[in-house]
C-alpha cells in the first residue's frame, strides 16, 4: 500500500510555470507506475502524464506535449510534474496516482492509489 501527498499547486499567471510534487510513503515506490491526472470544474478527470517504474517510459496527453514534463526520483519516493507555459485552461485540481506493477504507461484506468489533490489556477 502507498500513500500519496501532492504539493506545489497555486496561482500563477498565463505563461508561468509550476512544479508539482507527489511524495509517496512505503518502501516499494519504485514498483509503482505513477500518473498525474487533472480535473477541471464541470469536466471529467483526465490523465495528464504517466511514468514507468524506473522512469524509462513516459506518456503525455497530446495537448500537453512539450509543456509538461513528468519525472521521478525513486530515492526520494517522489514524482514530479513540471508545468511550463501555463494557460488558463490548465486550471484544475491535479492528482497523482499509483498503480503497483502496472506494465504500461498509457491508459487512465486501474490506478489503485490516489492523493488528495493540489489546486492549480492560471490567471489570464
Amino acid at each position: 500500500q502507498v500513500q500519496l501527498v501532492e504539493s506545489g499547486g497555486g496561482l500563477v499567471q498565463t505563461g508561468g510555470s509550476l512544479r508539482l510534487s507527489c511524495a509517496a510513503s512505503g518502501r516499494t515506490f519504485s514498483s509503482y507506475t505513477m500518473g498525474w491526472f487533472r480535473q477541471a470544474p464541470g469536466k471529467e478527470r483526465e490523465l495528464v502524464a504517466a511514468i514507468s517504474w524506473r522512469g524509462a517510459n513516459t506518456y503525455y496527453a497530446d495537448s500537453l506535449k512539450g509543456r509538461f514534463t513528468i519525472s521521478r526520483d525513486n530515492a526520494k519516493n517522489t514524482v514530479y510534474l513540471q508545468m511550463n507555459s501555463l494557460k488558463p485552461e490548465d486550471t484544475a485540481d491535479y492528482y497523482c496516482a499509483a498503480d503497483y506493477l502496472r506494465p504500461e504507461v498509457v491508459g487512465a484506468h486501474g490506478y489503485d492509489y490516489w492523493g488528495q489533490g493540489t489546486q492549480v489556477t492560471v490567471s489570464s
